[in-house]
């Protein structure tokens, strides 16, 4: 998190100052049911930049409490990601590892009077508790003696009851005006199979039970968490108390991050996997950091793009064009400059020799001089973009059109003069001059022009896909629409819209073109700026050596400007 002031850090400082903490442990604790998206991302630099800046350390968990969401698939996926990142966890933890000593605590609080076994329904729990403004009713069961409640506790763990006849409920205060408070369940019967434990079990503690012992059995001493658990940290503090943990974990809540045009419920992400929507979780564009890789996006800028959101307790809205600024900053001194024609039309320089080839120099990289020279390939026929001529234009058309001179970008100026159509009418040539003494970097001052126009040699040229991306969601708060009670989201819901109403049925498009030779050896996940197209990534999942697949990173320029 480098200097920049925020109130975790003067937390955590304080702490440490006033002998209240000896050190700082803090952990990234995601639950592996799914893949980690640039919300996570966030949490992820929070956790281990304050741990770094203060010299301590912080592990890695995954919660994983409920095997009926949980997959191994997940938690290799999870950790692929954090190292991606460019973070390293100091140990590697399973919530599942402490399932003996989360039972026995539960034990604990039984024989203190403080937990019972309840036989209500889901559904009849959910009567029970009230509302907002009305006090919960005590179930009937709550007057279990603690011999009757151990015996039942024990042979939940047996396996003797279904699924959903039995649960334990940690007995606090049903007139509670926190919701939370009013005996939450803390163990439910499960008979599931576990990702690490297998059957081993077939009762399993929920989250907020099992989420306060896991910190403090592992000495978290500051527990660092979005805003949604914040009506959860007495029920936090009172599992750590009663259960008399030696150590005492502190939560704190953070706002979480949300980005325009973008969904981040894992539940919402699955269902777009899970209904093809999309090309899995590693789609470039899902948000989730796989797929931000496989688009193209740097750990650096995800980094820094974090950062300067800030920590803060409010959860704004961020503009995803904030996003791209960073990718962009960070891949134009990496980036090698190159050429692709996306949508090719031939160009024939009909007084151009025909068996003759010139190479051409220019810079890998001009605003990195470092990087060297790279040579192009000139010759007879070329291909240059169908967008860049018009054969009626418009008053300031300034690309190729008839009798129209433009520059070649680091070669000639060349003239058209005749445009060859097929049987329907549509341009399939152009008939062009050169001026051999145009010749980029020759001093030529004999005349201007005003349209520089990319393009790469056809004898040569390599095939290409290109993809280019827009948002996959329409509306720009489709989160917040979708979870908070907004008029917008009250409106949707009375007319049956969810947010996969939203899906933009145009979000990719799939064009085939060329790109220069000197990019026949293109491996995935190599990044290049293509003139006046962008930046793009040779996608990892189906670049292959005979036919590389690039992904439109960000476009070349944007109206954002960070403040």
């Amino acid at each position: 998190m480098e200097n920049n002031s925020n109130f975790i850090r003067t937390i955590i400082k304080e702490d440490l100052e006033s002998g209240k903490r000896k050190e700082v442990i803090t952990r990234f604790p995601p639950e592996p049911n799914g893949y980690l998206h640039i919300g996570h991302a966030k949490s992820i630099v929070i956790n281990f930049g304050l741990a770094d800046d203060f010299n301590g350390k912080t592990n890695l968990r995954f919660d994983d409490t409920n095997p009926l969401k949980e997959d191994q698939e997940y938690v290799d996926a999870i950790k692929e990601d954090v190292k991606w990142l460019g973070y390293e966890w100091e140990e590697l933890h399973f919530a599942s590892n402490y399932f003996e000593e989360m039972y026995n605590r539960a034990v604990l609080l039984i024989k203190k009077g403080k937990a019972y076994v309840d036989d209500l329904s889901q559904e009849e729990i959910r009567q029970y508790r009230g509302t907002l403004t009305e006090p919960g009713k005590e179930s009937p069961y709550r007057s279990r003696s603690v011999e009757e409640n151990l015996d039942l506790f024990e042979r939940m763990r047996k396996g003797e009851f279904e699924n959903g006849a039995k649960v334990l409920r940690a007995k606090i205060d049903m007139s509670s005006p926190n919701v939370n408070l009013r005996d939450p369940v803390i163990y439910r019967v499960s008979h599931a199979t576990h990702h690490n434990t297998g059957d081993t079990w077939c009762i399993y503690p929920m989250y907020a039970f099992a989420h306060p012992l896991e910190d403090a059995i592992e000495g978290v001493t500051h527990s660092l968490c979005t805003t949604e658990f914040e009506d959860q940290r007495p029920l936090y503090n009172w599992v750590v108390s009663e259960c008399e943990m030696e150590s005492t974990p502190q939560q704190i809540e953070f706002g979480r991050l949300n980005i325009t045009n973008t969904v981040m419920s894992k539940r919402k992400l699955k269902q777009l996997v899970e209904e093809n929507y999309v090309d899995g979780w590693d789609d470039p564009r899902m948000p989730t950091i796989s797929g931000l890789r496989r688009k193209g996006y740097t750990p650096e800028a995800i980094r820094e793009f974090v950062k300067e959101t800030g920590v803060s307790k409010g959860s704004g809205v961020v503009d995803e064009a904030m996003l791209e600024h960073f990718v962009r900053e960070d891949l134009k001194m990496k980036a090698p400059r190159t050429m692709g024609v996306l949508r090719p039309l031939k160009v024939v320089i009909t007084n151009y020799p025909e068996d003759q080839t010139e190479m051409l120099n220019a810079e890998i990289n001009p605003e990195n001089p470092e990087m060297g020279m790279r040579q192009i390939p000139f010759s007879r026929e070329i291909y240059v973009e169908q967008d860049d001529f018009m054969e009626d234009p418009p008053k300031k058309y300034f690309r190729l059109f008839p009798g129209n001179e433009v520059r070649l970008k680091h070669a000639y100026f060349i003239k058209c003069n005749d445009v060859i159509k097929d049987e329907n009418g549509n341009v399939v040539e152009l008939h062009c001059t050169y001026d051999p003494e145009t010749k980029s970097g020759s001093g030529f001052t004999g005349r201007k022009v005003k349209g520089t126009l990319h393009w790469v040699d056809a004898k040569s040229a390599i095939p290409a896909e290109f993809r280019l991306y827009e948002p996959l969601i329409l509306d720009e708060d489709a989160d917040q629409n979708a979870e908070a009670d907004t008029d917008e989201a009250l409106e949707n819901e009375a007319e049956g819209k969810t947010f996969l109403d939203y899906v933009n049925p145009n979000s990719l498009e799939i064009v085939h073109g060329f790109i220069e030779p000197n990019m026949k050896d293109v491996k995935a996940q190599d990044k290049f700026q293509f003139f006046r197209h962008g930046y793009f990534n040779a996608d990892p999942k189906y670049t292959t050596a005979e036919k590389p697949v690039f992904n439109r990173i960000v476009s070349l320029k944007s109206s954002f400007k960070l403040k």
